[in-house]
């Protein structure tokens, strides 16, 4: 896979899976701009690793006007981003009957509007330049499988996917091929902080998936550079489900 004079923006690049997607496609080539919430001192380490090539910026993905300066800014000192990766995040460990408007309206804003804000702008610059492009959604398998403790979660990846569907749609003629990678049981992220708090609770997840194993963050990275890769020509609209056979069982 060769992702030279490519460039890839993801957010919530500090998180697990965001730092291992920046690696994984840093190692392929591309130049990587990685935007999270967490101030700049968190993102020395994974600067340091990855070189001249990369760039943080700190960046609240719920406001539109600060993901439009950063794509720009990115676009000054890295290039246009082609591979456009929203990941940024969070989730409330709640009951739909516990949850607060607060909790249910800052999940949205986050899981749901700040991709829309930086897929949307991203794909949009792309075409008014006539360039190719990859968008990959970080969505779920719990955006089609309800969970008690998750609503406001589950139900802002199940708006992303159809978001997703539907900027695939829009922008399929201009070459700009939209995807989504929706993970199970990740050991690590969100998934390893509900792991966290209680022990118990990540073998019983593991027991649950059929093939016994939980997702390290570098295999998720490992589907969404595939789905970056040029060669990857005809696969639009499309979730890659890498959950280990969960859905097979739940339903």
């Amino acid at each position: 896979m060769n992702l030279q004079n490519q460039t890839a923006i993801v957010s919530g690049g500090l998180g697990d899976i965001g730092r291992a997607i920046a690696r994984e496609l840093h190692s392929h080539g591309a130049s990587v701009a990685i935007g999270d919430i967490h101030p700049a001192c968190d993102a020395k380490s994974l600067l340091d690793e990855l070189g001249s090539r990369a760039r943080y910026d700190r960046v609240d993905v719920t406001d539109a006007e600060a993901v439009f300066d950063w794509i720009r800014t990115v676009e000054s000192s890295l290039g246009l981003p082609t591979l456009v990766i929203p990941n940024a995040a969070i989730v409330t460990l709640s009951t739909l009957r516990e949850l607060t408007p607060a909790q249910w309206k800052k999940e949205l804003s986050v899981n749901l509007d700040g991709a829309f804000y930086l897929a949307l702008e991203a794909a949009h610059l792309l075409t008014s330049r006539s360039m190719p492009g990859r968008i990959v959604f970080i969505g779920s398998w719990a955006g089609s499988v309800p969970h008690a403790h998750i609503p406001a979660y589950c139900v802002s990846k199940a708006a992303l996917r159809m978001l997703m569907k539907q900027l695939a749609l829009e922008y399929a003629a201009a070459d700009i091929l939209v995807n989504e990678v929706a993970p199970g049981y990740v050991d690590a992220g969100l998934s390893g902080r509900v792991f966290e708090k209680d022990a118990s609770s990540r073998e019983k997840a593991r027991k649950e998936v059929p093939i016994g194993r939980l997702i390290d963050p570098a295999e998720v990275a490992v589907q969404v550079a595939h789905l970056c890769d040029p060669r990857n020509r005809h696969m639009t609209g499309s979730v890659l489900l890498m959950e280990g056979g969960l859905s097979l069982c739940k339903n």
